[in-house]
């Protein structure tokens, strides 16, 4: 009798350890974001674990992540570099200013994700990939090159400007539609400007 309590008490002991270790938090290869980034065919949380590790910890990034605005929308700095990330990696799909090609356009107000109108959706997009030939860019771009590749798109909007979801409200008074020819200095001041480091 004895024994049968022991050996009953041992298995109600070890049905609480394993009950209390499964209610430990597991660990998440998923994001660290306080925004809510996923990827907008299977809905899954966006996986960071294995971004590239240049340009995830960069001033714009960890805003972005904090807040789901992409911080370069109007800044020269970062329209620059996004413009030379766009010709290399998206207008072959996407047309040098937009108009679509094989990919759907992006100047306009119509998107074929409805969260692309947010930064987060966009970014999302850029970062898990999409139906089609939409690949994700995930090992292709850093998180900074994706920041500044979509605040190029929001530049080259030129549809009204009260369906840019993504400007603040002094952003969309300031808004001029993008003119073909437009250039930018090569080293305008911003939260992308060199910095003579190497």
């Amino acid at each position: 009798m004895i024994q049968r309590r022991t050996a009953l008490g041992a298995s109600f002991g070890l049905v609480i350890v394993i009950a209390g270790i499964g209610a430990l938090p597991r660990p998440t290869t998923a994001q660290s974001s306080a925004v809510d980034l996923r990827n907008v065919v299977t809905g899954e949380k966006l996986d960071f674990s294995d971004v590239l590790p240049e340009g995830k910890d960069t001033p714009g990034v960890k805003q972005f992540l904090a807040t789901g605005h992409n911080p370069y929308i109007t800044d020269a700095s970062c329209l620059k570099k996004g413009e030379q990330t766009f010709l290399a990696a998206c207008s072959g799909c996407h047309g040098h200013i937009g108009e679509g090609k094989i990919g759907p356009g992006l100047a306009d107000n119509y998107w074929t994700y409805p969260q692309n109108t947010t930064d987060a959706g966009l970014f999302s997009t850029v970062f898990g990939g999409a139906n089609g030939q939409m690949g994700p860019h995930n090992e292709s771009l850093t998180l900074d090159d994706m920041l500044q590749v979509t605040a190029w798109v929001r530049h080259l909007y030129s549809g009204p400007v009260a369906d840019a979801e993504w400007l603040n409200d002094e952003q969309k008074k300031a808004y001029k539609p993008y003119k073909l020819g437009e250039t930018f200095p090569d080293n305008p001041p911003g939260m992308c400007a060199k910095t003579g480091k190497s």
